[in-house]
């Protein structure tokens, strides 16, 4: 009967029928939903299957631009990159022949300056018909070269010889040879002429060297001297073959092949360039692509010799190819890089047909498959129906037999029978389960009597524990003295209920006050019973020994005696005279408390030498004695303050503590050491913390 009154018709089925049909309903539903998806899909696989074959066909036909696209960009990046290592072979060249020029115009200007580096006679050529005519200061200043070309042509491996040239017909040549023939005048070769005619540092055309290396490029420049009246023309000659090997060389596919030309169109190197069987005083001509029939070749020329950087596409008679150029800046030539379209377009188009055959194979297979299919997953239906309805009414029962005796279980432990045990032997989790339920059953009565005892063993500790607070922070000073002319203030937080720390106002008289700070090692309770111990010294040998160091001193040799823990304790103790403003103080391996005088830019630290108290029988304590001045504002702490840590494991820090402090002295004792309190525990967050804080403040008005 609801609450309204009217009637529910309501069919009470078991939790094994329960299960039956959900587990059979679903089954059921799941694979007729199967077999309707399978047999829609499986209908279009075969047309989508075609269409997707066609169109990876059509995108690997369409991929053709975008690859030649990128061949370009590769060939270009191939072509800027040995033009890179041209330009790098080239300048090396040239800063070595500057040098040599320079080595050569300080020789010419005053020879007597390099005497100290000459070296052994050299094998100087001399031109036809000069031999009367050369002057031998001019012949020894020459010899003087061999000083500069020797280490400079040892040095670079590209280079095949250097040599010098002068206008009165010397000619010297590293590294020496014997082979002099008799018709060689420097005067006539093209590295000489070029120089005398442009003045400048210059790069020849190929020719054909007279010492057997074959063909070279040289790089030259002229030095004159007015005083003298001598013109040299040092040179560097760096082989074809050099050149090919470290440029030309370059494989560029199974067809394709690298040049460099110079300004004027002029062929410098290729591969397979030789002079053949051309002697050394034969001229040596090369190709010029200017003079090339191929307009689309003669256009690219034009584009290379004007320092241009990109790609054509250039028809020859073999077939179209790549050309991509990029400039030689340091001798205004040019890197180009060939390579035929056909090593490009022919692979994709191979790979096009052979992917639109794999496809439509795929495409009949499918069709094949999917008859198949269709047969075997009706059988598979029926089949696997059946079985899901057996096994469900296998499973319902299994599960609902243990559960039965769970729930009489239950039913007996909520009415409060401890006691009651079930039996249920299936040997899988049932059983397990209602092996749990009877340890419950037997460990929750032991649990409930030992919980009775724990509670009332805790609610003990706790009220011992604030007892011991209570009497702790009893033996704190409540508040601190007053002094004339000086402010005073202290706190102390254990990390625990109770702590170590301590600090404490000792009484003289006479506007005298002594003053402690301690930290005991060790937290909690016997760390709070040895603070108290050590408190109890402190001040009795205080008042009865007016002298810091003595009292401290009798302080330690009492804990040491007592002492069987192994504790000992850091102290800081002085004794404060208001009337004169001086503090004498002594420290026992306590944290140096920080001094911030106006206008001293940073805080003295007030160390001390001594050691912490209980740690040996007899020890030594200096005693140290400061006046303080107006303004003074004396900060003691215990190590809980720097070693406060964050989230991060990073600590507080007596550097961050030195400059927060510096920017508070406006405030009084009391509100600073709130200010650090408060700065401390922003900083820490939310991490915990495990060691005490204790802080004294003391300023000077």
């Amino acid at each position: 009967m609801n609450p309204g009154g009217e009637k529910r018709f309501c069919i009470g089925l078991s939790v094994g029928t329960k299960i039956f049909l959900a587990f059979l309903g679903l089954s059921t539903a799941a694979l007729l939903l199967a077999g309707i998806l399978a047999f829609v899909q499986t209908d279009d696989v075969s047309r989508y299957a075609l269409q997707q074959s066609t169109a990876l066909g059509d995108r690997a036909a369409d991929s053709t631009a975008a690859l030649e696209e990128s061949a370009e960009e590769s060939l270009l990046m191939l072509a800027a990159d040995q033009a890179a290592i041209s330009n790098i072979l080239f300048e090396q060249v040239s800063g070595e022949v500057d040098i040599m020029a320079a080595y050569a115009g300080e020789i010419m200007h005053d020879p007597a300056r390099v005497v100290g580096r000459q070296h052994p006679a050299s094998l100087l050529f001399l031109a036809p018909g000069t031999e009367g005519s050369v002057t031998v200061d001019e012949q020894t200043a020459v010899g003087m070269m061999e000083g500069i070309f020797r280490p400079i042509a040892d040095a670079d491996s590209h280079l095949s010889s250097v040599y010098l040239g002068t206008d009165s017909g010397i000619a010297l040549v590293y590294p020496q040879t014997t082979d002099r023939n008799a018709s060689f005048d420097p005067r006539l070769r093209n590295w000489f002429v070029q120089a005398r005619t442009t003045g400048e540092t210059s790069w020849s055309e190929p020719y054909v060297d007279f010492l057997g290396h074959g063909l070279t490029v040289a790089c030259s420049k002229p030095v004159a001297d007015t005083g003298s009246g001598w013109v040299w023309v040092v040179g560097a000659d760096v082989t074809i073959e050099t050149i090919n090997r470290n440029i030309i060389g370059t494989q560029v596919g199974d067809r394709g092949y690298a040049i460099l030309i110079d300004r004027h169109g002029n062929v410098v190197s290729r591969p397979d360039l030789t002079a053949g069987d051309l002697r050394w005083d034969e001229s040596f001509v090369t190709e010029n692509l200017f003079a090339s029939s191929n307009t689309g070749l003669v256009s690219v020329a034009a584009k290379m010799t004007a320092g241009e950087t990109g790609v054509t596409r250039v028809m020859f008679a073999d077939g179209e190819r790549f050309v991509a150029y990029a400039p030689v800046e340091s001798v205004n030539w040019s890197v180009g890089v060939v390579m035929p379209v056909d090593e490009i377009t022919a692979p994709i188009t191979a790979t096009r047909e052979r992917i639109l055959q794999a496809s439509e194979d795929t495409a009949a297979h499918i069709s094949d498959q999917e008859q198949l299919m269709q047969t075997v997953f009706a059988g598979l239906f029926l089949i696997l129906l059946l079985a899901v309805a057996a096994l469900t009414l296998i499973v319902a029962r299994y599960f609902t037999r243990p559960l039965l005796e769970l729930q009489k279980g239950s039913e007996a432990v909520g009415r409060g029978d401890l006691g009651y045990r079930v039996d249920v032997a299936t040997g899988d989790e049932f059983e397990n389960l209602a092996r749990s339920f009877n340890r419950m059953t037997a460990d929750l009565s032991s649990h409930i009597e030992e919980l009775r005892r724990t509670t009332a063993e805790n609610e003990r500790m706790v009220k011992e524990l604030e007892i011991a607070e209570e009497i702790q922070q009893s033996i704190l000073p409540e508040s601190a003295p007053a002094l004339p002319g000086i402010e005073l203030a202290g706190c102390s937080m254990p990390a625990l209920e109770v702590g170590g720390d301590f600090y404490d106002y000792i009484p003289f008289g006479d506007a005298r006050l002594g003053l402690a700070i301690a930290d005991v090692s060790g937290k909690g309770v016997p760390a709070a019973l040895f603070m108290a111990l050590s408190r109890t010294l402190i001040r009795a040998s205080a008042l009865r020994n007016p002298d810091p160091a003595g009292a401290i001193l009798e302080v330690n040799r009492f804990i040491t005696l007592d002492s069987k823990t192994s504790m000992f304790v850091t102290l800081f103790y002085a004794v404060l005279d208001a009337r004169e403003r001086s503090f004498t103080y002594v420290n026992a391996g306590h944290n140096p408390p920080l001094l911030f005088r106006p206008g001293a830019g940073e805080a003295l630290h007030l160390s001390g030498r001594g050691i912490a108290l209980g740690i040996l029988d007899e020890i030594e304590l200096e005693v140290v004695r400061i006046e303080l001045e107006p303004g003074d504002l004396l900060l003691l702490y215990t190590d809980g303050v720097t070693e406060a840590a964050n989230e991060k494991d990073e600590e507080y820090g007596i550097e961050r503590l030195e400059a927060f402090v510096s920017a508070l002295p406006a405030l009084p004792a009391e509100g600073i050491i709130d200010a650090i309190v408060k700065d401390v525990a922003g900083f820490a967050g939310t991490a915990p913390q495990f060691d005490d804080i204790t802080l004294m403040v003391l300023k000077v008005a």
